[in-house]
């Protein structure tokens, strides 16, 4: 049996953030009280002890569907990702999934978990007999750690001609610090959907938790492009933490795009965090457009493990339900 075990502690959302060199902006008090709100969930913080040493931290959540408690680190409809376990590279990540397991179903007495760590590998999962899904984890991640030249100079012609032109066409870029930027982004995000018939996957009051948590934080970056005469045509969020930023979202009013603000956003937001320390940026998950920054391929699987078969069945199923619903209320909005 494994020699690792997870005890809960108390989770007070001012204990600070820093001790661990590995923390995502997913693990910080801020979003887990943002991700609480939102999905009405329980936060879950543990110590990972070697027998009676701890030697690091989990941090998830619960959520109860159908009536069933479900462990979620993240769990798919959060938007958020990369949570799991902060451990020095000594500590066998399978030993802790194992830990995991019995901690989720004996003590927390749910039925399913689902893990996505940036360190946790498809040869963990198997080794531990989880399942996971590799596919809906595919990004790309810039590294910033080199000079602005260098950043430019990986990106393909396009990118870079379309910054110039957003330049010139007087593309302004600003920082923004109101809850009213949750109205600009999430009309423009209804009109990148509507292009496909579709509607956005959460609501406008996901967006106003988002900013009310965790913008106080200085851990969330919201921008802002206008034309030349003031109008706001493009909006984005860029969460970071520590040595990482991620594209969290962003929206552009169509009839504006061929100004190619977000290209100017994305400049904007990876210079913005280089300055302050950040030397990766994770693109958030799959599109060709992202490979053209100049980003590598980045695979992080998404874990699940199910106390009962029937469980794992409707899970999967689950996700086209959900596809579904959101094509059927998209053709009703038109």
């Amino acid at each position: 049996m494994s020699k690792l075990s997870l005890t809960r502690i108390g989770f007070d959302e001012s204990l600070p953030n820093t001790g661990f060199a590995d923390r995502t902006v997913y693990q910080t008090n801020e979003w887990l009280a943002f991700v609480a709100r939102a999905q009405n969930a329980e936060p879950v913080i543990a110590s990972v002890n070697v027998g009676a040493t701890p030697v690091g931290r989990f941090t998830g959540l619960i959520v109860k569907k159908h009536g069933f408690r479900i462990l979620g680190s993240p769990f798919p409809g959060w938007t958020t990702s990369y949570m799991g376990f902060n451990l020095p590279a000594s500590v066998s990540r399978v030993d802790a999934l194992l830990a995991l397991e019995r901690f989720a179903f004996r003590e927390l007495n749910c039925i399913h978990v689902e893990i996505m760590d940036r360190h946790i590998t498809t040869d963990d999962f198997d080794a531990a007999g989880f399942q996971y899904d590799a596919r809906r984890s595919t990004g790309f991640e810039v590294d910033l750690s080199r000079t602005e030249e260098s950043i430019l100079a990986g990106m393909d012609a396009g990118r870079r001609r379309y910054i110039r032109k957003a330049e010139s066409s007087g593309i302004r870029i600003e920082v923004a610090n109101d809850l009213s930027f949750a109205d600009d982004y999430y009309a423009q995000l209804e009109d990148v959907f509507a292009k496909q018939q579709l509607v956005p996957t959460y609501p406008i009051e996901r967006v106003r938790m988002l900013i009310e948590h965790v913008h106080p934080s200085g851990n969330l970056l919201l921008v802002r492009a206008r034309d030349r005469e003031g109008r706001c045509i493009a909006t984005a969020i860029f969460p970071a933490l520590n040595d990482t930023m991620i594209f969290w979202g962003g929206a552009s009013w169509r009839t504006h795009q061929y100004l190619h603000p977000n290209e100017a956003i994305q400049w904007f937001a990876m210079r913005y965090w280089k300055a302050r320390g950040v030397t990766k940026y994770d693109m958030g998950g799959g599109g060709e457009y992202k490979r053209k920054y100049g980003g590598q391929e980045l695979h992080v699987p998404w874990g699940r493990k199910s106390r009962f078969a029937l469980i794992e069945f409707m899970r999967s199923g689950g996700k086209n339900l959900v596809a579904l619903k959101q094509h059927v209320r998209g053709f009703g909005q038109q």
